[in-house]
């Protein structure tokens, strides 16, 4: 058993995370990743998670069609509940108790945001899933991340990404890419590293919210992470 160096984290978890190679969303995918947070959280971490819906819903590619942005915003809010439904029921099969928050109010499958409740659901070991990004179109859900990090006053962002940390350049087309174990936000934001976009790295920066980017696809590494190994690459302000 790995000794958590953070007891409050707040989990970032992309829509591709959830796809695996079964789907758009594949169980068994879906299941590992609830083992590895239900591990962190047998350790006494509280623990809250904001997912994406790119896996299901992708806005781009409509409002290069011609779609209103904002309505491809929306559409992709409501993705992001649907994964978080399918993990809180991972992690309630693994005996996690669970809640889902959403931003975007939709009463008959989750509980609307309220920053002290969700606060209170952590107090007493439950698992909060943040979907429907900020309730806004024009901000990602790495910016949700950020933002909710902030007001449940969790200790660290970890970002879980495919690749295992930052590179300055694509490692999947440069095999000269030369991966970060330390940056800072200003680093990030002045090299365009797309770690999170701009408006999440800004908020992190300003309210010194440590991130860490860092491979999920490698079992054990939230717990790793949790633990302060030097798992990915690790963000911070200096």
């Amino acid at each position: 058993m790995l000794e958590p160096r953070y007891r409050r984290i707040l989990l970032k978890l992309s829509g591709e995370a959830f796809a695996g190679a079964g789907g758009q969303v594949d169980v068994d995918t879906t299941t590992l990743m609830a083992e590895q947070i239900a591990q962190v959280h047998a350790d006494g971490v509280s623990v809250g998670v904001v997912v994406g819906g790119g896996n299901i819903w992708r806005g781009k590619p409509h409002e290069a069609a011609g779609m209103e942005r904002a309505t491809a915003d929306y559409m992709g809010m409501l993705a992001t509940l649907i994964n978080a439904l399918a993990l809180q029921d991972a992690l309630e099969q693994l005996g996690v108790p669970t809640r889902v928050q959403t931003a975007v109010q939709i009463n008959k499958l989750a509980e609307s945001y309220i920053r002290r409740r969700a606060i209170r659901h952590l107090e007493k070991k439950r698992v909060v899933i943040f979907a429907g990004g900020t309730g806004n179109p024009y901000f990602t859900t790495d910016t949700a991340a950020a933002l909710r990090a902030v007001e449940i006053e969790a200790e660290v962002v970890l970002k879980a990404t495919k690749v295992d940390g930052v590179y300055n350049a694509d490692p999947k087309k440069d095999k000269k890419a030369v991966k970060y174990d330390r940056l800072t936000f200003m680093d990030s934001i002045k090299q365009r590293l797309k770690v999170m976009d701009t408006t999440a790295l800004t908020l992190c920066m300003e309210n010194r919210m440590p991130v860490v980017v860092f491979d999920l696809a490698v079992k054990g590494n939230i717990a790793r992470a949790v633990a302060g190994q030097k798992v990915g690459t690790l963000i911070t302000t200096e």
